[in-house]
């Protein structure tokens, strides 16, 4: 019974359309889901880009501790993207993101919407990336990621032609 209210609240979470939710996310909460994000996002990098990068690409290697902060990180953010999640969903389904199945649907939402982006051509310019942010800590890529989302919103809603997930930020209070 569980778990039939379990993937019913999935498809009430995928079905809803982003336009016709009331909620927004913040910049923080925005941070929070991405760090929970990433190290699969880091390892499904790795899985597509291994026929174009050699064995020694920091995305590549199982022997780098890279994915275990992004872990440790992704644990930490977890109540806060909890957060997040609760505000766009119905309030009805709730209680169920109390459980480990919320994280996993995030994680099942957010990595497809990224990973699923990579044309293998840009394999050398993410590891690029990667190797850059590596010394950066777990957050700071968040909030990068972030920022540059916002960003590329922005230029959309100028009317860029770009391909950008619609993830429903709060506004940024301007000082």
């Amino acid at each position: 019974m569980l778990r039939s209210a379990a993937i019913t609240a999935a498809l009430t979470l995928v079905a809803q359309p982003v336009a016709a939710q009331t909620g927004c996310i913040t910049a923080p909460e925005a941070e929070a889901m991405t760090m929970v994000a990433m190290p699969e996002i880091l390892r499904q990098t790795g899985t597509v880009c291994a026929a174009r990068l050699p064995a020694t690409s920091l995305i590549r290697r199982s022997d780098s501790n890279l994915i275990d902060r992004y872990q440790r990180e992704a644990d930490r953010a977890w109540p806060n993207a909890r957060g997040g999640i609760v505000k766009l969903s119905d309030p009805a389904i709730a209680p169920l993101l109390d459980s480990d199945f919320a994280r996993g649907l995030l994680v099942s939402l957010l990595v497809p919407q990224i990973v699923g982006r990579i044309a293998v051509s840009d394999c050398a310019m993410i590891d690029r990336l990667v190797t850059l942010l590596d010394p950066l800590p777990p957050r700071n890529t968040a909030g990068i990621v972030v920022a540059a989302l916002q960003y590329l919103k922005a230029e959309k809603a100028k009317g860029a032609r770009i391909d950008v997930p619609d993830l429903p930020l709060c506004q940024a209070v301007q000082r």
